[in-house]
């Protein structure tokens, strides 16, 4: 635990089954933000801290997957049909009932 002599701010991290918990209080989250965001880089969770008690946790997001979209299981499932995509579009944008 990395103490701060001239505040009562502090930054801990733990380390559990190879998976790094850091906390902060919200001091830090003013002052140590670079700290912060580096932990955040590892896939490190902050865990925030407000007089002690936890108030939240921030994770780091998950990398995008780049699947094609071809490969989504919704693409293409109406092929079936035989309608074109503009055929389609049209009898959904007609109106309800003719005039």
């Amino acid at each position: 635990m990395k103490k701060n002599p001239l505040c009562l701010h502090y930054i801990d991290i733990l380390t559990l089954a190879s998976k790094a918990i850091m906390k902060a209080s919200i001091v830090d989250l003013r002052y140590k933000t670079k700290d912060i965001l580096k932990a955040l880089e590892r896939n490190e969770s902050v865990t925030v801290l407000y007089h002690g008690k936890i108030k939240g946790i921030i994770h780091p997001t998950k990398e995008k997957s780049t699947s094609k979209i071809i490969d989504h299981p919704f693409f293409g499932m109406n092929r079936e049909h035989g309608e074109t995509v503009l055929e389609e579009l049209e009898n959904l944008r007609k109106p309800r009932y003719d005039l």
